[in-house]
């Protein structure tokens, strides 16, 4: 039997290497961190997952997690003018076809890992530095690199045709609490984002940690502004009390809803940034030795959008197919290449819809449309239904004829 490694323990890593020990592969997975060093450290993400990615996990038996974790259905955009101030007549609202659900990273990885070893997987318990994945491909008929933290990242080199920006975009800053109150307006079990022009967005949405279920507070702020204001937090008490502050002056009726509050737990705190990028998904680590990217390894995308776990749950459904399509055919550099291009064909719409919405203003097409969306229910629907599968997008939002198409559609059957 073909022998796969993988290097990185996230969504996409595990998922991938539980995949290929279902269908019988030797499969080393290389992590940086034990299930109790996982479980024990701080958050890692917002990780929201919808319904198609979700179908996926469920696919190979890993949604562990169903019964406890609250559900997402639909989702609520209401924008601001001026700070302090919704703006209700251009609020968009709709419920999603399929519930959204957010696992703690702690909690899912630490598991799928120790899942991972029990059904007969291997597990190296160490970091892998650049000049280390030579040795491991040699040691095995396929390398992925899962993680793109740090240098291991950097050996894909960064792909100048999907990669506009040269700095981050935001400052985040999420922290996971117990105890806020329930949202007043109707329906319930809706995310919430909040858009504050030229400032950032605010976001609230349920989630389910190792306590219990819970809410997470996402802070997506502009470089320089006062959302631009973590550098200083160092703990999740010190990040719920900023964020109280801003909510005070930029949406009071999320901070009367966070008045008693507290933070999940000693690691529920993640401040930072990162530049979106895209990389190219091929690496030659040795002469004639090449390693594939995966996921965050080489499509990098703010979370504004929420497309990150998606992604990678995608990432690694497309990965596993074409693994197992392979059979015993070698996994030269032109299938890596081939293997890739199946998956950016999804992944190539997630990042252009979350490029637009970084790079505000947005294009007055698409202005346009989220204006009518906002009066009609069924084009609100659809609008975030795309965040589920943004493919949708290209075919009324992102290009300008078809969305002018579309509003003309929209103005008929109203008119009708």
């Amino acid at each position: 039997m073909r022998r796969i490694a993988i290097v990185g323990a996230g969504q996409a890593g595990l998922q991938l290497a539980l995949g290929l020990r279902a269908a019988g592969y030797e499969v080393t997975v290389v992590s940086a961190r034990t299930p109790e060093e996982v479980r024990g450290g701080r958050v890692m993400s917002t990780q929201l997952m919808y319904g198609p990615a979700l179908a996926l996990e469920r696919e190979l038996g890993l949604n562990l997690w169903d019964e406890q974790t609250p559900r997402i259905d639909g989702v609520r955009i209401s924008p601001t003018d001026p700070p302090g101030v919704l703006a209700p007549e251009r609020a968009i609202s709709g419920a999603l076809d399929e519930p959204a659900r957010s696992v703690d990273q702690r909690v899912k990885t630490s598991r799928w890992l120790e899942l991972f070893e029990e059904r007969g997987g291997r597990v190296e318990y160490r970091k892998v530095t650049a000049e280390e994945l030579s040795g491991v491909a040699a040691g095995h008929d396929l390398t992925v690199v899962a993680s793109g933290h740090g240098p291991l990242g950097e050996i894909f080199g960064r792909d100048e045709r999907h990669s506009p920006f040269q700095a981050p975009q935001r400052a985040l800053a999420c922290v996971y609490v117990h105890g806020t109150r329930p949202d007043p307006t109707p329906p319930p079990g809706y995310l919430r984002m909040y858009a504050f022009p030229g400032v950032g967005e605010f976001f609230v949405l349920p989630a389910l940690t190792a306590s219990g279920p819970c809410d997470i507070l996402l802070w997506e702020g502009r470089p320089g502004g006062p959302f631009d204001c973590w550098g200083d937090v160092r703990d999740p008490g010190a990040a719920l009390e900023r964020s109280r502050q801003l909510l005070r002056s930029y949406a009071p009726w999320e901070y009367d809803l966070c008045a008693d509050a507290v933070p999940t737990d000693a690691g529920a705190l993640l401040t930072g940034s990162l530049v979106p990028v895209v990389r190219h998904p091929v690496a030659e680590v040795a002469p004639g030795s090449y390693v594939l990217g995966m996921a965050d390894a080489v499509v990098l995308n703010d979370p504004v959008t929420g497309q990150g776990s998606n992604n990678a749950a995608r990432c690694a459904d497309r990965y596993l197919a074409s693994i197992l399509a392979r059979d015993e055919r070698p996994f030269d550099r032109a299938w890596m290449h081939e293997t890739f291009a199946g998956w950016w064909e999804h992944a190539r719409h997630a990042t252009a819809f979350t490029n637009m919405v970084l790079d505000a203003p947005l294009p007055d097409h698409v202005q346009h449309v989220l204006a009518a969306a906002a009066q009609h229910p069924e084009l609100a629907r659809r609008y975030v239904n795309g965040f589920a599968d943004p493919a949708d997008y290209q075919e009324w939002l992102m290009d300008a004829d078809r969305a002018e198409a579309c509003l003309a559609a929209v103005s008929g059957r109203v008119a009708g």
